[in-house]
Protein backbone atom coordinates (compact mmCIF):
# COMPACT_ATOMS: atom_id res chain seq x y z
CA UNK A 1 0.00 0.00 0.00
CA UNK A 2 2.74 2.37 0.83
CA UNK A 3 4.54 1.76 -2.38
CA UNK A 4 1.15 2.34 -3.92
CA UNK A 5 0.81 5.81 -2.45
CA UNK A 6 4.27 6.56 -3.66
CA UNK A 7 3.36 6.27 -7.31
CA UNK A 8 1.95 9.25 -9.29
CA UNK A 9 -1.20 9.48 -12.02
CA UNK A 10 -4.05 8.86 -9.61
CA UNK A 11 -7.61 10.39 -10.20
CA UNK A 12 -9.84 11.23 -7.84
CA UNK A 13 -12.67 13.41 -6.60
CA UNK A 14 -12.81 15.49 -2.83
CA UNK A 15 -14.33 18.19 -1.47
CA UNK A 16 -12.46 21.21 -1.92
CA UNK A 17 -13.34 23.67 0.66
CA UNK A 18 -14.22 27.50 -0.54
CA UNK A 19 -15.08 30.90 0.86
CA UNK A 20 -17.34 33.24 -0.84
CA UNK A 21 -16.27 36.99 -0.02
CA UNK A 22 -17.86 40.26 -0.53
CA UNK A 23 -18.18 43.53 0.75
CA UNK A 24 -20.14 42.72 4.16
CA UNK A 25 -20.71 46.52 4.15
CA UNK A 26 -22.75 46.48 1.60
CA UNK A 27 -24.25 42.98 0.93
CA UNK A 28 -25.24 40.40 3.28
CA UNK A 29 -25.84 36.70 2.72
CA UNK A 30 -29.86 35.98 3.33
CA UNK A 31 -29.33 32.07 3.36
CA UNK A 32 -25.83 29.82 4.35
CA UNK A 33 -23.23 30.12 2.22
CA UNK A 34 -21.55 26.98 -0.34
CA UNK A 35 -17.93 26.17 1.72
CA UNK A 36 -17.25 23.36 -0.03
CA UNK A 37 -17.22 21.85 -4.00
CA UNK A 38 -16.41 18.88 -5.74
CA UNK A 39 -13.30 18.51 -8.30
CA UNK A 40 -11.83 15.89 -9.83
CA UNK A 41 -7.68 15.86 -9.55
CA UNK A 42 -4.96 14.04 -10.45
CA UNK A 43 -1.23 13.47 -8.74
CA UNK A 44 0.67 11.91 -6.39
CA UNK A 45 -1.33 8.92 -3.91
CA UNK A 46 -0.45 11.42 -0.68
CA UNK A 47 -1.36 14.36 -2.27
CA UNK A 48 -4.34 12.53 -3.28
CA UNK A 49 -5.35 10.73 0.36
CA UNK A 50 -4.19 14.35 2.04
CA UNK A 51 -6.81 16.03 0.20
CA UNK A 52 -9.53 13.70 0.23
CA UNK A 53 -9.29 13.33 3.98
CA UNK A 54 -9.02 16.93 4.26
CA UNK A 55 -5.73 17.48 6.10
CA UNK A 56 -4.79 20.79 5.75
CA UNK A 57 -6.50 22.42 3.30
CA UNK A 58 -6.87 26.04 2.89
CA UNK A 59 -10.29 27.20 1.25
CA UNK A 60 -10.30 29.03 -1.72
CA UNK A 61 -11.15 32.37 -1.81
CA UNK A 62 -13.95 33.25 -3.86
CA UNK A 63 -14.48 37.17 -4.37
CA UNK A 64 -17.88 38.62 -5.65
CA UNK A 65 -17.86 42.42 -6.74
CA UNK A 66 -21.52 42.45 -6.84
CA UNK A 67 -23.25 39.49 -5.07
CA UNK A 68 -26.91 40.64 -5.65
CA UNK A 69 -26.46 40.80 -9.43
CA UNK A 70 -26.69 37.24 -10.14
CA UNK A 71 -27.14 34.38 -7.63
CA UNK A 72 -25.03 31.86 -8.91
CA UNK A 73 -21.48 31.59 -9.86
CA UNK A 74 -20.71 29.36 -13.27
CA UNK A 75 -17.42 27.07 -11.84
CA UNK A 76 -15.66 27.21 -15.01
CA UNK A 77 -15.18 30.99 -14.46
CA UNK A 78 -13.03 29.70 -11.47
CA UNK A 79 -11.34 26.62 -12.90
CA UNK A 80 -7.51 28.79 -13.64
CA UNK A 81 -7.83 30.05 -9.82
CA UNK A 82 -8.95 26.26 -8.67
CA UNK A 83 -6.19 25.17 -10.85
CA UNK A 84 -3.23 27.90 -9.07
CA UNK A 85 -5.03 26.66 -5.68
CA UNK A 86 -4.26 22.96 -5.73
CA UNK A 87 -0.74 23.15 -7.38
CA UNK A 88 0.21 20.32 -5.24
CA UNK A 89 -2.25 18.13 -7.96
CA UNK A 90 -3.52 18.92 -11.18
CA UNK A 91 -7.22 19.95 -11.59
CA UNK A 92 -9.49 17.92 -13.90
CA UNK A 93 -11.91 19.09 -13.33
CA UNK A 94 -14.74 21.00 -10.85
CA UNK A 95 -17.60 18.58 -11.17
CA UNK A 96 -19.82 20.92 -9.91
CA UNK A 97 -20.52 23.09 -13.24
CA UNK A 98 -22.73 25.93 -10.59
CA UNK A 99 -22.77 27.68 -7.17
CA UNK A 100 -25.78 29.25 -5.72
CA UNK A 101 -25.83 31.72 -3.12
CA UNK A 102 -28.46 34.38 -2.25
CA UNK A 103 -26.72 37.65 -1.25
CA UNK A 104 -28.74 40.77 -0.84
CA UNK A 105 -27.81 44.32 -1.35
CA UNK A 106 -28.10 46.09 2.30
CA UNK A 107 -30.41 48.81 2.45
CA UNK A 108 -32.69 51.43 4.52
CA UNK A 109 -36.48 51.93 4.28
CA UNK A 110 -38.75 53.80 6.93
CA UNK A 111 -41.37 51.61 7.66
CA UNK A 112 -44.84 52.31 10.00
CA UNK A 113 -45.10 51.05 13.32
CA UNK A 114 -48.44 49.53 13.71
CA UNK A 115 -50.35 48.25 17.12
CA UNK A 116 -51.08 44.60 16.57
CA UNK A 117 -55.17 45.27 18.54
CA UNK A 118 -56.53 41.91 18.39
CA UNK A 119 -60.14 40.57 18.79
CA UNK A 120 -59.59 41.03 22.85
CA UNK A 121 -57.38 44.07 23.14
CA UNK A 122 -60.56 45.79 25.13
CA UNK A 123 -62.32 44.77 27.24
CA UNK A 124 -66.25 43.07 26.38
CA UNK A 125 -68.24 45.99 25.78
CA UNK A 126 -65.16 48.62 25.45
CA UNK A 127 -64.50 50.91 22.84
CA UNK A 128 -61.49 52.86 21.35
CA UNK A 129 -62.37 56.63 22.86
CA UNK A 130 -59.21 58.17 20.82
CA UNK A 131 -57.22 57.37 17.92
CA UNK A 132 -54.24 55.62 18.82
CA UNK A 133 -50.98 57.66 18.85
CA UNK A 134 -47.35 56.59 18.62
CA UNK A 135 -44.17 58.42 19.21
CA UNK A 136 -42.47 57.99 17.24
CA UNK A 137 -45.09 56.57 14.30
CA UNK A 138 -41.94 55.08 11.79
CA UNK A 139 -38.77 53.45 12.17
CA UNK A 140 -36.10 53.02 9.54
CA UNK A 141 -34.92 48.94 9.48
CA UNK A 142 -31.56 48.52 8.10
CA UNK A 143 -31.10 44.77 6.41
CA UNK A 144 -30.68 42.81 3.45
CA UNK A 145 -33.82 44.19 0.78
CA UNK A 146 -35.45 41.10 0.45
CA UNK A 147 -36.06 40.20 3.91
CA UNK A 148 -37.11 44.22 4.89
CA UNK A 149 -39.92 43.53 1.89
CA UNK A 150 -41.37 40.42 3.99
CA UNK A 151 -42.30 43.25 6.34
CA UNK A 152 -44.62 44.19 3.79
CA UNK A 153 -43.58 48.35 5.00
CA UNK A 154 -44.87 47.51 8.57
CA UNK A 155 -43.68 46.54 11.96
CA UNK A 156 -46.43 44.96 14.52
CA UNK A 157 -46.15 45.79 18.45
CA UNK A 158 -47.87 43.75 20.83
CA UNK A 159 -49.37 45.81 23.63
CA UNK A 160 -48.67 43.32 26.06
CA UNK A 161 -51.79 43.54 27.60
CA UNK A 162 -55.84 42.10 26.67
CA UNK A 163 -59.15 42.96 28.10
CA UNK A 164 -57.97 46.48 28.44
CA UNK A 165 -60.46 48.84 30.64
CA UNK A 166 -58.48 51.50 30.85
CA UNK A 167 -56.99 54.61 29.47
CA UNK A 168 -53.97 52.97 28.10
CA UNK A 169 -50.13 54.21 27.69
CA UNK A 170 -47.04 53.10 27.80
CA UNK A 171 -43.38 52.39 25.96
CA UNK A 172 -42.43 49.15 24.52
CA UNK A 173 -39.94 47.55 23.10
CA UNK A 174 -39.65 47.44 19.30
CA UNK A 175 -38.66 44.04 18.41
CA UNK A 176 -38.30 41.95 15.60
CA UNK A 177 -39.70 38.51 14.60
CA UNK A 178 -37.10 35.64 15.76
CA UNK A 179 -36.24 35.07 11.93
CA UNK A 180 -35.38 38.43 11.04
CA UNK A 181 -33.08 39.41 13.91
CA UNK A 182 -29.68 38.11 12.36
CA UNK A 183 -30.53 40.37 9.69
CA UNK A 184 -32.25 43.64 9.99
CA UNK A 185 -31.36 46.60 12.70
CA UNK A 186 -33.82 48.77 13.53
CA UNK A 187 -33.15 52.59 14.55
CA UNK A 188 -35.37 53.01 17.55
CA UNK A 189 -35.61 50.57 20.12
CA UNK A 190 -38.67 52.09 21.44
CA UNK A 191 -42.66 53.08 21.02
CA UNK A 192 -45.14 55.21 23.63
CA UNK A 193 -48.30 53.93 22.47
CA UNK A 194 -51.30 56.14 24.35
CA UNK A 195 -55.50 55.54 23.95
CA UNK A 196 -58.31 56.23 25.50
CA UNK A 197 -61.16 53.79 26.25
CA UNK A 198 -65.09 53.95 26.76
CA UNK A 199 -67.49 51.63 28.20
CA UNK A 200 -70.42 50.72 26.73
CA UNK A 201 -73.44 49.96 28.93
CA UNK A 202 -76.34 47.27 28.12
CA UNK A 203 -79.55 49.31 28.04
CA UNK A 204 -83.21 47.38 27.29
CA UNK A 205 -86.26 49.56 26.36
CA UNK A 206 -90.12 48.92 25.47
CA UNK A 207 -90.53 50.90 22.75
CA UNK A 208 -93.80 51.64 20.82
CA UNK A 209 -94.16 50.35 17.14
CA UNK A 210 -94.85 53.00 14.72
CA UNK A 211 -95.92 52.12 11.18
CA UNK A 212 -94.97 54.35 7.85
CA UNK A 213 -96.51 54.30 4.50
CA UNK A 214 -98.80 51.33 4.93
CA UNK A 215 -101.55 51.20 2.52
CA UNK A 216 -105.60 50.65 4.43
CA UNK A 217 -105.42 47.15 3.66
CA UNK A 218 -102.22 46.17 4.97
CA UNK A 219 -101.59 45.21 8.66
CA UNK A 220 -99.08 43.33 10.55
CA UNK A 221 -100.03 40.05 11.75
CA UNK A 222 -100.66 39.38 15.79
CA UNK A 223 -101.89 42.41 17.45
CA UNK A 224 -98.13 43.99 18.63
CA UNK A 225 -97.92 47.83 19.73
CA UNK A 226 -94.62 47.67 20.78
CA UNK A 227 -91.02 45.44 20.77
CA UNK A 228 -88.09 45.24 23.48
CA UNK A 229 -84.91 47.05 22.21
CA UNK A 230 -81.47 45.99 23.27
CA UNK A 231 -78.62 48.20 23.06
CA UNK A 232 -74.98 49.38 24.15
CA UNK A 233 -74.95 53.09 24.75
CA UNK A 234 -71.57 54.95 25.17
CA UNK A 235 -71.47 55.56 29.02
CA UNK A 236 -70.24 59.30 28.39
CA UNK A 237 -74.01 59.86 26.16
CA UNK A 238 -76.60 58.23 28.28
CA UNK A 239 -78.06 61.61 29.64
CA UNK A 240 -78.57 61.93 25.88
CA UNK A 241 -80.84 59.33 25.05
CA UNK A 242 -83.56 60.76 26.55
CA UNK A 243 -83.80 63.58 24.09
CA UNK A 244 -83.14 60.82 21.49
CA UNK A 245 -87.21 59.81 21.49
CA UNK A 246 -86.21 56.29 20.48
CA UNK A 247 -89.45 54.56 18.73
CA UNK A 248 -89.30 51.47 16.60
CA UNK A 249 -90.56 51.96 13.29
CA UNK A 250 -92.05 49.87 10.42
CA UNK A 251 -91.74 51.34 7.02
CA UNK A 252 -94.13 49.73 4.61
CA UNK A 253 -91.10 50.70 1.62
CA UNK A 254 -88.65 48.54 3.31
CA UNK A 255 -90.61 45.74 3.54
CA UNK A 256 -89.07 41.94 1.80
CA UNK A 257 -90.89 41.61 -0.94
CA UNK A 258 -90.16 37.99 -1.10
CA UNK A 259 -91.79 36.43 1.83
CA UNK A 260 -94.14 39.35 2.86
CA UNK A 261 -92.36 40.64 5.76
CA UNK A 262 -90.91 43.95 7.13
CA UNK A 263 -87.91 44.41 9.60
CA UNK A 264 -88.03 46.55 12.68
CA UNK A 265 -85.93 49.74 13.14
CA UNK A 266 -84.75 52.68 14.98
CA UNK A 267 -85.76 56.12 14.13
CA UNK A 268 -82.45 56.72 14.88
CA UNK A 269 -78.84 56.36 13.59
CA UNK A 270 -76.10 57.23 16.27
CA UNK A 271 -72.10 56.59 16.53
CA UNK A 272 -72.78 56.25 20.48
CA UNK A 273 -75.45 53.35 19.86
CA UNK A 274 -74.19 49.75 19.02
CA UNK A 275 -75.25 46.18 18.82
CA UNK A 276 -78.94 47.28 18.12
CA UNK A 277 -81.43 44.05 18.29
CA UNK A 278 -85.04 43.83 18.83
CA UNK A 279 -87.20 41.48 19.93
CA UNK A 280 -89.21 40.35 17.78
CA UNK A 281 -87.25 41.76 15.09
CA UNK A 282 -89.84 41.41 12.34
CA UNK A 283 -93.52 40.77 11.29
CA UNK A 284 -95.18 39.32 8.27
CA UNK A 285 -97.36 41.49 6.70
CA UNK A 286 -101.13 40.29 6.10
CA UNK A 287 -103.16 42.01 2.92
CA UNK A 288 -106.86 42.02 3.41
Amino acid sequence: MLNALNKDNYTTIVNQPVSIQFDEEEYMAVEGLPNEVKIEINGNGWDLLKKYLGVSQDPLEINLDDPSHQPYLITAEIAQQMSEHISSTNLVRIVQDTLFFSIDKIVSKKIQIIPDTLANTLAENYDFASPITMDPEFVTVKGPISVIEQLEGKLLVQLGENNIKNHYSKLLPLELDKTKRDFLTLDEETVQISFQVVAFIEKTLKLEVKKLYFPANVNIEGDVNSVTLQFLVDERKQNDLEDLNLSAILNYNNRNREDSSIAVSLNVNRSFLRDITFSPDSFDLIYE
